[in-house]
């Protein structure tokens, strides 16, 4: 039987039971789905949260010393740990923040244009403070769109010429950052940054030492040798015998919870794939009923054609052809409807604010991930669904016997 023969037989047998065809291509539809639009979905989750941490989070170490660390004690590590690209100290505190229209209690984190960068704080709309202003420690603040909806009623609003009142003083918006679930206090009341100077001349941070100390590590270092080597350096410099080193410094890189975070995603994906898996296998089994039902329709035609000259190959070929053809028609069905449903997921997490809750942009939409391995992975489990469960059915109708068949009514 020729390629040619085998697809007109197998279109000829799908079309003569379109009904039961169309019922089993469903169970697949909804298994291919289910599968793409939830590892979609954990995928694009996933991403937001990365997102939020900022590109060049791996990169990221955080130094926290029992005494703080000096400006020079800064300076001595950045000359004795050259793996660093910078290292930038900042200050906070907490405060009340007023405008015309009400008042917030917040805190208030100072720092420079390294240490914003070190950090992940970048403004979604405006812009960081000038070296001018950050020199002379001028009244400018970037705020999250928390402190604009509660300050100001919408966190997309106009910022330009907007102040607030911190301490009596006003400071002028100059940006507005994306980043208002991660960075917001626990009562969402927001976060503000200011230049470092001016939070340790105005508002009463602690200017002898700095408590947040963060270092940029240049690309390709060994982040786990870079913690360790500043966690001895920090020792010698505060004079902290070896065997308190653990229990006084504590230095991480973010690129332990970026991996910790793609563990559990991908455990997650793991888990939800797995239980949308179940429908496949349903699927599957729908498959190979269909085609034991076929099986004992056929006898007759089965019988005609073996005396015909088909052999067993051929007839067991057959089959499974028409069981690949019903796995195909409902992957490629169901990745098309899981890709819908996948954006549709997004949505409701997006508009419903799920996605803040679990620490992503409360602002921005959230972006599923349609991988082309998950798309591979979904037409392999169809073929080997056709496989597997049309085999049986197959070599069932290839084992008649040509006179029985023949015989049978």
């Amino acid at each position: 039987m020729t390629p040619r023969d085998l697809a007109t037989e197998t279109t000829s047998a799908l079309d003569a039971n379109r009904g039961r065809s169309l019922l089993t291509v469903l169970g697949i539809v909804i298994g291919i789905a289910a599968v793409i639009a939830m590892t979609s979905l954990i995928g694009g989750v996933r991403n937001s949260l990365v997102g939020e941490l900022g590109l060049d989070a791996a990169r990221r170490v955080s130094i926290y010393a029992p005494y703080g660390l000096t400006k020079s004690n800064i300076d001595t590590l950045e000359q004795t740990i050259p793996e660093y690209e910078f290292i930038a100290g900042g200050a906070s505190t907490a405060t009340d923040v007023t405008t015309d229209k009400g008042s917030i209690y917040m805190q208030i984190s100072g720092g420079d244009n390294d240490y914003l960068t070190a950090t992940g704080i970048k403004p979604a709309r405006g812009r960081t403070w000038t070296a001018d202003e950050e020199s002379r420690g001028a009244q400018v603040c970037i705020v999250t769109p928390d402190v604009m909806r509660q300050l100001f009623g919408n966190p997309e609003a106009d910022f330009a010429g907007k102040t607030i009142k911190i301490q009596n003083s006003s400071y002028t918006i100059v940006g507005v950052t994306s980043q208002s679930s991660m960075t917001s206090m626990g009562d969402g009341s927001g976060f503000a940054w200011v230049p470092l100077k001016c939070v340790q001349a105005r508002l009463g941070a602690d200017s002898s030492a700095l408590h947040e100390v963060v270092g940029f590590a240049k690309e390709g270092v060994d982040m786990n040798a870079l913690v360790e080597k500043t966690k001895a350096q920090v020792a010698r410099i505060q004079h902290i015998a070896d065997e308190d080193i653990e229990d006084m410094i504590y230095v991480y890189s973010m690129k332990e919870s970026i991996e910790a975070l793609d563990n559990f995603m991908n455990s997650f994906a793991l888990i939800a794939g797995s239980i949308a898996s179940i429908s496949l296998l349903v699927g599957g089994i729908g498959i190979m009923n269909m085609m034991l039902t076929n099986v004992t329709e056929r006898i007759r035609e089965i019988g005609l054609r073996r005396a015909l000259g088909a052999t067993r190959t051929d007839i067991t070929a057959q089959f499974l052809a028409e069981s690949i053809a019903i796995s195909l028609a409902g992957g490629i069905i169901g990745i098309i409807a899981g890709y819908a449903g996948s954006w549709a997921l997004a949505w409701i997490a997006s508009s419903t604010g799920l996605v803040a809750e679990i620490g992503g942009s409360g602002s921005a939409m959230l972006v599923p991930a349609i991988s082309l391995s998950a798309v591979g992975f979904a037409t392999g489990v169809c073929v080997f669904i056709g496989l597997v469960f049309g085999y049986y059915p197959a070599r069932r109708a290839a084992r008649l016997d040509p006179v029985e068949a023949l015989r049978y009514q």
